[in-house]
C-alpha cells in the first residue's frame, strides 16, 4: 500500500483565486519602470521570486540583480543559474567586494582566540548598500523588491510610516477606504541615496505568496523543500545567506548542520564559536 503524503497545503492555496487587483499592481509597476527604470533584486527567495515573476509580465527584459554574498546555499546558485536560463532572465551578478565568511571572520567575535577588530567591513553595508550602489550605477535609481511588512516590526514600521508620507491626488472615486489607499499608494519607500523602492508584494502574507507560486507553477529553490523535510518551521523557511550572525539562537545553525553537515564543519573551522549555537 502506497503511503499518502497528506493534504498539500500550498497546492490548496494555488487553487483559491487572489484577492488582489493584479492589473492595478502591474500598472504600479509599469509606471514605476518608466519613472526610475532601474532593476529587480532577486536573492532566490520565495518573496523576491513573486515579485519577479510579477514585473516580467510587465517587463520581460527588466534587469534583474542578484547580490552575491559568496556564502549561499550551493543549491541557491545552481537555481537562479537554472531559472536565468529558463526564464530568459536578464541576470546581473554582483559579487560582494568581501564574501560574508571573510567579514565575520575578520571580526575576530566567532573565535575566543581571536582579537576583536574593530575595523572590519562593515557586514550591511558589503552585502546590501555597496553592490545595490553598483545595480544603481548600472541600471538606474529604482529599485524592486521583495521585502514584505509581515517579515519584521521595522520592515512594517518603513512601509506604514511612507504610506503617510506619500501625497494621494487621487480623483474622489478612488483610495475611498484604507485597503483602496494602501494598493494605490503603499509599498513605495523614498530612501536618502535617492533610490525609489517599490515593494509589489509588500502588504502580502505568507499564504498568498505560496498561493501565487502554486497558482502559476513557479520553479521555487529546492532549500526550501530541504528544510521542511529536515522540520524547520514555517519561520524559518527563509532562503539567505547560510551564516549572517542573526537569529542564532533560535536554532539558525541547528538547521544548517542537519541539512548540510560538511559545509557547517567547513564553516566551524574558520568560526568555531558556531558550535556554541547547536
Amino acid at each position: 500500500m502506497s503511503r499518502n503524503p497528506g493534504l498539500d497545503v500550498r497546492a490548496l492555496q494555488g487553487l483559491r483565486s487572489t484577492q488582489r487587483d493584479l492589473p492595478l499592481l502591474y500598472r504600479r509597476i509599469e509606471d514605476h519602470l518608466d519613472r526610475c527604470e532601474g532593476y529587480v533584486a532577486f536573492s532566490g527567495g520565495k518573496d523576491s521570486l513573486v515579485t519577479l515573476h510579477l514585473v516580467l509580465q510587465v517587463e520581460p527584459d527588466v534587469p534583474v540583480a542578484f547580490f552575491d554574498s559568496g556564502l549561499e546555499f550551493p543549491e541557491t546558485y545552481a537555481y537562479i543559474e537554472d531559472l536565468a536560463h529558463q526564464w530568459r532572465l536578464n541576470l546581473d551578478v554582483i559579487p560582494a567586494e568581501h564574501t560574508t565568511l571573510e567579514v565575520l571572520a575578520a571580526t575576530g567575535a566567532w573565535d575566543h582566540h581571536a582579537q576583536r577588530n574593530p575595523a572590519a567591513p562593515d557586514l550591511h553595508r558589503t552585502l546590501i548598500t555597496t553592490p545595490a550602489a553598483t545595480a544603481h550605477e548600472r541600471h538606474g535609481p529604482g529599485e524592486l523588491w521583495g521585502v514584505r511588512a509581515e517579515e519584521s516590526r521595522g520592515r512594517a514600521a518603513a512601509y506604514a510610516n511612507a504610506l503617510r508620507a506619500t501625497p494621494c491626488d487621487c480623483s474622489p472615486t478612488h483610495c475611498t477606504t484604507r485597503r483602496d489607499q494602501r494598493s494605490r499608494h503603499g509599498g513605495l519607500i523614498q530612501r536618502v541615496d535617492g533610490t525609489t523602492a517599490y515593494g509589489p508584494v509588500w502588504d502580502w502574507k505568507t499564504p498568498e505568496i505560496w498561493g501565487h507560486v502554486a497558482r502559476h507553477n513557479i520553479p521555487v529553490n529546492p532549500v526550501y523543500d530541504k528544510l521542511r523535510r529536515l522540520g524547520a518551521p514555517e519561520h524559518f523557511l527563509r532562503v539567505s545567506h547560510m551564516v549572517d550572525g542573526t537569529r542564532l539562537e533560535e536554532g539558525r545553525v541547528t538547521w544548517l548542520r542537519r541539512g548540510w553537515p560538511a559545509l557547517f564543519e567547513e564553516l566551524a573551522v574558520v568560526l568555531p564559536r558556531l558550535r556554541e549555537y547547536v
